[in-house]
């Protein structure tokens, strides 16, 4: 079965900087677009960053300039590289990544289980 890892979060100052790491591991799959999502508290969870496996990015607006998503097909990794982060980036960051398990016979939509983003002096 294939699972999303997640890595990187934590606490950062208003001004910092912070990367987020996504592995996919599993065995016999392919995956298409990898994303970023949040959620803050009290809030819906809303897209941040996605990128296909071409390499084409999208990102919210609110994070444009500051935000970029990448990947590594060879490690079937996604990062989201986060500078200048606000009080309001805090949320827990989860990825997201179109994944087809040749094992399973499966495809769809995976998710991690989250990393926390706090944002506070």
């Amino acid at each position: 079965q294939v699972h999303l890892v997640e890595s990187g979060g934590g606490l950062v100052q208003p001004g910092g900087s912070l990367r987020l790491s996504c592995a996919a591991s599993g065995s016999r799959f392919s995956i298409r677009d990898m994303g970023w999502y949040r959620q803050a508290p009290g809030k819906q969870r809303e897209l941040v960053a996605r990128i296909s496996s071409g390499g084409s990015t999208n990102y919210v607006d609110s994070v444009k300039g500051r935000f970029t998503i990448s990947r590594d097909n060879a490690k079937d990794t996604v990062y989201l590289q986060m500078a200048s982060l606000k009080a309001e980036d805090t949320a827990v960051y989860h990825c997201n990544a179109e994944i087809f398990d040749y094992v399973l016979k499966y495809g769809g939509d995976y998710w991690g289980q989250g990393t926390q983003v706090t944002v506070s002096s």
